[in-house]
């Protein structure tokens, strides 16, 4: 995938169809019960993500990346601006099934095997048992779980969990995923094997993906381009693309690679706020 290094937002005004997720001038502020207080948690968000890029929003906690990526999921409204995706309102991607959001609690039905909740958003969009359970199968080799089918939550280790939150996001085949900290209750080894897990994913699925962490290696070793947020109100600090190789061909190797030290590096340099010269560096600037 070709790096891109245009300005934050250039491009995202036209919401065009071509873009995965659009985001033009967007902020979030929320109101007191009574109305006499304001908290303003997103303010002019310019954003936009391609078909297949892996793109992470890392910033300290309370900036705001959360309430991003459910904007942009249709589970919150921005009081201003706008988000497309693949051209469309984020409530009408909704309705369409353009995306799969995972969380950082798998939340998995315990009574349900793990086939039986990978095929649940299929059963709930009316497709045939006889489609569901293929189309599950073959998630579940995805997954590297094509032996566990047939047990249950509790029975998995919490990264295999994750594995299967993540075969359901997929089961409607969406080229875009939306994760929120889908390894953050993970112990390390565990993670960077999911971490692992999810380059070979993207890499065999191509869809866009749009994660959050508070994690910066994880967020360089996965990501086309890291969005470095401002503490509250979140703003975009800076945009640093990651130029180490397509994120479906990395691989164990990469963490030991200067280049991963030296992205690492830039981008804690632009969490602690950090003056970033946009042509010697790469990094983009508001």
């Amino acid at each position: 995938m070709t790096d891109q290094t245009t300005t934050p937002g250039a491009g995202a005004a036209s919401g065009a169809a071509s873009d995965a997720v659009s985001i033009t001038g967007v902020s979030r502020v929320f109101t007191g019960r009574r109305g006499e207080s304001t908290v303003t948690a997103l303010d002019g968000i310019d954003l936009t993500v391609s078909p297949g890029e892996f793109v992470s929003l890392i910033g300290p906690s309370g900036c705001g990346k959360s309430t991003l990526l459910r904007l942009i999921a249709d589970l919150d409204q921005p009081t201003a601006g706008e988000i497309r995706i693949f051209g469309k309102t984020a409530k009408k991607a909704r309705l369409d099934q353009e995306y799969g959001i995972a969380f950082q609690q798998a939340g998995l039905l315990p009574w349900r095997s793990v086939a039986a909740n990978i095929e649940l958003p299929l059963q709930l969009h009316g497709m045939a048992a006889a489609g569901r359970k293929a189309r599950t199968a073959e998630l579940l080799e995805l997954v590297g779980l094509g032996d566990f089918g047939s047990k249950y939550p509790d029975q998995l280790s919490g990264g295999m969990q994750q594995r299967v939150a993540i075969a359901r996001a997929l089961a409607e085949s969406p080229n875009l995923l939306l994760m929120d900290e889908p390894f953050g209750a993970l112990d390390e080894m565990t993670r960077e094997r999911m971490q692992n897990e999810l380059v070979r994913i993207c890499g065999e699925t191509q869809a866009a993906v749009v994660f959050v962490t508070h994690s910066i290696p994880e967020a360089v070793f996965l990501s086309n381009r890291v969005v470095v947020m401002s503490p509250r109100p979140g703003r975009i600090q800076g945009i640093l693309p990651v130029a180490l190789g397509s994120s479906g061909q990395r691989g164990e190797g990469l963490r030991e690679a200067d280049g991963f030290f030296d992205a690492v590096s830039e981008v804690r340099e632009l969490l602690h706020g950090a003056p970033a010269e946009a042509g010697a560096r790469g990094v983009e600037n508001r």
